[in-house]
Protein backbone atom coordinates (compact mmCIF):
# COMPACT_ATOMS: atom_id res chain seq x y z
CA UNK A 1 0.00 0.00 0.00
CA UNK A 2 1.02 3.59 -0.47
CA UNK A 3 0.29 6.67 1.60
CA UNK A 4 -2.37 8.79 -0.10
CA UNK A 5 -2.78 11.49 2.53
CA UNK A 6 -1.78 12.61 6.01
CA UNK A 7 -3.65 15.05 8.22
CA UNK A 8 -2.98 16.42 11.69
CA UNK A 9 -5.09 18.84 13.73
CA UNK A 10 -4.84 20.28 17.22
CA UNK A 11 -7.64 21.98 19.18
CA UNK A 12 -7.23 24.36 22.11
CA UNK A 13 -9.65 22.95 24.71
CA UNK A 14 -10.39 26.27 26.43
CA UNK A 15 -11.31 27.96 23.14
CA UNK A 16 -13.32 24.98 21.94
CA UNK A 17 -15.18 24.62 25.23
CA UNK A 18 -16.11 28.33 25.20
CA UNK A 19 -17.64 27.96 21.72
CA UNK A 20 -19.30 24.59 22.31
CA UNK A 21 -23.07 24.85 22.58
CA UNK A 22 -26.03 22.75 21.46
CA UNK A 23 -26.16 24.38 18.00
CA UNK A 24 -22.47 23.71 17.33
CA UNK A 25 -22.76 20.14 18.60
CA UNK A 26 -25.72 19.55 16.26
CA UNK A 27 -23.80 21.06 13.32
CA UNK A 28 -20.60 19.08 13.82
CA UNK A 29 -21.55 15.70 15.23
CA UNK A 30 -23.74 12.71 14.46
CA UNK A 31 -26.13 11.19 17.04
CA UNK A 32 -23.81 8.34 18.08
CA UNK A 33 -20.90 10.77 18.52
CA UNK A 34 -23.10 13.04 20.65
CA UNK A 35 -24.27 10.10 22.74
CA UNK A 36 -20.71 8.89 23.35
CA UNK A 37 -19.22 12.30 24.14
CA UNK A 38 -22.14 13.45 26.30
CA UNK A 39 -21.67 10.39 28.50
CA UNK A 40 -18.06 11.25 29.34
CA UNK A 41 -16.97 13.00 32.54
CA UNK A 42 -15.44 15.87 30.53
CA UNK A 43 -17.51 15.80 27.33
CA UNK A 44 -15.84 18.83 25.74
CA UNK A 45 -12.55 16.90 25.59
CA UNK A 46 -14.18 14.06 23.65
CA UNK A 47 -16.01 16.47 21.35
CA UNK A 48 -12.75 18.36 20.74
CA UNK A 49 -10.84 15.15 19.96
CA UNK A 50 -13.51 14.13 17.46
CA UNK A 51 -13.52 17.59 15.90
CA UNK A 52 -9.72 17.39 15.53
CA UNK A 53 -10.13 13.95 13.94
CA UNK A 54 -12.66 15.29 11.43
CA UNK A 55 -10.36 18.21 10.54
CA UNK A 56 -7.38 15.85 10.20
CA UNK A 57 -9.49 13.64 7.92
CA UNK A 58 -10.32 16.61 5.70
CA UNK A 59 -6.62 17.46 5.52
CA UNK A 60 -5.69 13.88 4.61
CA UNK A 61 -8.30 14.04 1.82
CA UNK A 62 -6.95 17.44 0.69
CA UNK A 63 -10.54 18.66 0.72
CA UNK A 64 -12.90 20.47 3.04
CA UNK A 65 -15.97 22.62 3.35
CA UNK A 66 -15.16 24.56 0.16
CA UNK A 67 -15.25 21.21 -1.70
CA UNK A 68 -18.69 20.33 -0.39
CA UNK A 69 -17.57 18.14 2.50
CA UNK A 70 -19.44 18.50 5.77
CA UNK A 71 -18.44 17.51 9.29
CA UNK A 72 -21.27 14.99 9.39
CA UNK A 73 -19.70 13.21 6.38
CA UNK A 74 -16.97 12.06 8.79
CA UNK A 75 -17.98 9.93 11.77
CA UNK A 76 -15.55 9.13 14.54
CA UNK A 77 -16.45 5.92 16.32
CA UNK A 78 -14.96 3.00 18.20
CA UNK A 79 -14.17 -0.17 16.28
CA UNK A 80 -14.64 -3.69 17.63
CA UNK A 81 -11.34 -3.52 19.51
CA UNK A 82 -12.25 -0.20 21.16
CA UNK A 83 -9.86 1.86 19.04
CA UNK A 84 -11.08 5.04 17.37
CA UNK A 85 -11.97 4.70 13.71
CA UNK A 86 -13.28 6.82 10.84
CA UNK A 87 -16.43 6.16 8.81
CA UNK A 88 -16.94 8.30 5.70
CA UNK A 89 -20.21 9.08 3.95
CA UNK A 90 -21.44 11.55 1.35
CA UNK A 91 -18.88 13.68 -0.45
CA UNK A 92 -16.10 12.62 1.94
CA UNK A 93 -16.61 9.00 0.90
CA UNK A 94 -16.74 10.00 -2.76
CA UNK A 95 -13.47 11.94 -2.42
CA UNK A 96 -11.82 8.97 -0.69
CA UNK A 97 -13.00 6.65 -3.46
CA UNK A 98 -11.65 9.04 -6.11
CA UNK A 99 -8.28 8.97 -4.33
CA UNK A 100 -8.52 5.16 -4.06
CA UNK A 101 -8.28 5.16 -0.26
CA UNK A 102 -8.41 1.59 1.05
CA UNK A 103 -7.55 2.10 4.71
CA UNK A 104 -7.75 4.98 7.18
CA UNK A 105 -5.63 5.06 10.34
CA UNK A 106 -6.61 7.46 13.13
CA UNK A 107 -4.99 8.36 16.42
CA UNK A 108 -6.43 10.87 18.90
CA UNK A 109 -5.20 12.14 22.24
CA UNK A 110 -5.88 14.98 24.62
CA UNK A 111 -4.42 16.69 27.64
CA UNK A 112 -5.99 19.32 29.90
CA UNK A 113 -5.00 21.94 27.30
CA UNK A 114 -5.31 20.37 23.84
CA UNK A 115 -6.86 17.63 21.75
CA UNK A 116 -4.90 16.31 18.79
CA UNK A 117 -5.63 13.88 15.99
CA UNK A 118 -3.57 12.34 13.21
CA UNK A 119 -4.93 10.55 10.14
CA UNK A 120 -3.05 8.50 7.57
CA UNK A 121 -4.84 7.24 4.46
CA UNK A 122 -3.47 4.34 2.44
CA UNK A 123 -4.43 3.00 -0.93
Amino acid sequence: MRVIGVGIDIVDLDVFRARLDDDLIEELFLPEEIKYCSGRARPWESFAARFAAKEATFKALSAGLSHGLRFKHVEILKDKSGAVAVRLTGKALKKAQEKEVKEIHLSVSHTKLNAIAAVVMEG
